[in-house]
């Protein structure tokens, strides 16, 4: 079991930045993918961003290079650095951690972008 607690959301400007945090509260380098997913009401969860224990990651192609996912095992946290937001961007966004098949989940925090 990990508790991953989100944070950094709130409201931004279009053309803006933000940087999310997730805080596991143990040692996150047994976990081998750790993501960032993005769900808006009436749609699915989506995928934006994943890191794996070795480094390799993986965007959503929507996002035109302006983010970026790192872990920092020493911390146990991974961040999203958001750039250049769009409206569109608006979301709650959630943490995961996956160990073998089974994931784990923040409470998510809210993301929101002005026009």
């Amino acid at each position: 079991q990990v508790q991953l607690v989100e944070s950094g959301g709130g409201l931004v400007q279009a053309g803006g930045s933000l940087r999310l945090s997730c805080a596991a509260s143990r040692n996150i380098f047994n976990f081998h993918v750790m993501g960032w997913y993005r769900q808006t009401p009436g749609r699915q969860r989506e995928l934006v961003a994943a890191i794996t224990i070795s480094g390799s990651t993986n965007y959503a192609t929507s996002l035109e290079g302006r983010f970026t996912i790192s872990r920092i095992n020493a911390n146990n946290t991974v961040y999203l650095q958001m750039n250049s937001l769009k409206p569109e961007d608006t979301a709650v966004y959630y943490c995961t951690a996956t160990w073998l098949t089974k994931s784990f989940w923040g409470q998510g925090t809210q993301v929101t972008v002005s026009s």
